[in-house]
């Protein structure tokens, strides 16, 4: 049994597989070319749920191809489609060998497929059982990145608003509940002209690139008061206790924005991310993998810092940030025997090489669950941000989306939260979405 071990930290990563088999041939006008690499049997495909790692898995899959001659195949799926993706591809002869769940709810629908890894070196790699999903004595999936989100913000420019005359709020320290945040944010969004931005918050883009922003990772400060409030880690009908202040907050980002409620639909992620990086808006949530996106830009490292999302709840002013993670390999049990050991050849190597490490550490940011990343740690501003919430004693903020019903669910969720911002529905559209389609969809899915 693997001690246990709580990390506050988050991660991200995916991964992809392969195998060393055989000699290379003998003769001698052949040594030259196979005297360094063994005759690969097996292939690896591997579906990445990360659009925005996806060129870095490519890099490192063909880096593992150079080395060892196993084929890694990697496809990315499309923002907001990478289930619908899976199981099309599942369908097909060459499936998938490696693929991801997003946990317990994702699992329920793809645990037939699931080879177990309880023998496997990756999961002996894994610091402990809080990072896996079992059934039984099975291991179904392993995590590969523990992830933070929050609310980015520029220290500069809030610094900025701090200094004004009839900033209601004057340092970050006091910056620690609902109200504090809406006095800020309505102060940014009163001086703009004065501060050099065009809104206290990035656009609330609501295409498939930026509405998991929302009606996922939003949505999860509801769920998790409410179970938090009945000490209870699941439930098959949400009551919707913290919904009013989903509504507050949500309300805050549509209205102290870079653009009107109206224009949401049409903005995107980058729209947002861009916004932040050049200084914009002072506002942005994300997590601790928009980094990449940030660096280099207009936003100095230093200049990086990451709020909790403040509801009103009770208490929030000892909430840290949210994290976790909805990201776990699994390998499928329905591949042949050598594509399943190239596969999970590949992800000890992916996690246990000076090359994967560094590509998984330092090119995508990921903090992960494995005991082989000691000395691999990101150099991410926004992962520095959740060790200070940690080490200050502040409770984070368990990630809830596992306990989701299901993708049907969040766009639900996603088309009221767009009606209602631009005028054409009413609050109470959200509650319903909210609270009845979680009885829905898991009845659906119990089904």
């Amino acid at each position: 049994m693997k001690k246990k071990k709580l990390i506050a930290v988050l991660l991200s990563a995916a991964m992809v597989g392969g195998i060393l088999a055989g000699c290379g041939g003998s003769g001698d006008s052949d040594k030259a070319d196979s005297s360094d690499k063994k005759e690969a049997t097996g292939k690896v495909y591997y579906l990445n749920f990360k659009p925005e790692q996806a060129d870095q898995w490519v890099a490192l899959a063909e880096k593992y191809t150079e080395e060892t001659g196993v084929q890694v195949d990697v496809q990315t799926a499309a923002s907001g489609t990478y289930e619908s993706q899976l199981k099309s591809e599942m369908a097909k002869d060459e499936a998938p060998t490696l693929f991801q769940v997003n946990g317990p709810v994702g699992l329920a629908t793809w645990k037939d497929y699931c080879y177990d890894l309880a023998d496997s070196q990756i999961y002996k790699d894994v610091q402990s059982d809080d990072y896996v999903l079992k059934e039984g004595d099975e291991v179904k999936g392993i995590a590969y990145v523990i992830e933070t989100y929050g609310i980015i913000y520029n220290k500069a420019l809030l610094n900025k608003y701090f200094e004004l005359d009839d900033a209601e709020i004057k340092s970050i320290d006091k910056l620690n509940n609902f109200d504090a945040l809406k006095k800020v944010a309505d102060g940014i969004q009163a001086h703009k002209d004065d501060l050099g931005v065009e809104g206290a918050f990035t656009s609330a883009g609501m295409d498939s690139s930026s509405d998991w922003r929302f009606k996922t990772h939003l949505a999860n400060l509801p769920i998790y008061y409410e179970y938090t409030d009945k000490g209870i880690e699941s439930t098959d009908a949400i009551e919707g206790t913290y919904l009013e202040n989903y509504k507050n907050i949500w309300d805050l980002y549509i209205t102290d924005s870079t653009c009107d409620a109206s224009m949401i639909s049409s903005k995107t992620g980058e729209d947002a991310a861009s916004e932040f990086t050049l200084g914009e808006a002072v506002f942005y949530q994300n997590g601790t993998w928009a980094y990449n996106d940030i660096k280099d830009n207009e936003v100095a490292d230093e200049d990086l810092g990451m709020l909790p999302i403040y509801i009103g709840a009770e208490g929030e002013e000892d909430q840290g940030l949210c994290t976790g993670s909805e990201n776990y390999w699994c390998v499928n049990k329905n591949a042949s025997e050598e594509d399943i050991q190239a596969t999970l050849d590949f992800m000890t190597w992916v996690v246990e090489s000076d090359e994967g490490r560094e590509a998984l550490a330092n090119e995508m940011g990921f903090v992960t669950p494995f005991t082989t990343f000691a000395d691999y740690l990101p150099s991410n501003p926004l992962v520095q941000a959740n060790e200070e919430y940690t080490e200050a004693g502040k409770t984070p903020v368990t990630w809830n989306f596992t306990t989701m019903p299901s993708e049907e669910w969040k766009n639900g969720v996603g088309s009221a939260l767009l009606e209602y911002a631009q005028g054409t529905g009413d609050w109470s559209t959200v509650e319903t979405a909210f609270v009845d389609g979680w009885a829905t969809e898991y009845a659906a899915a119990n089904e």
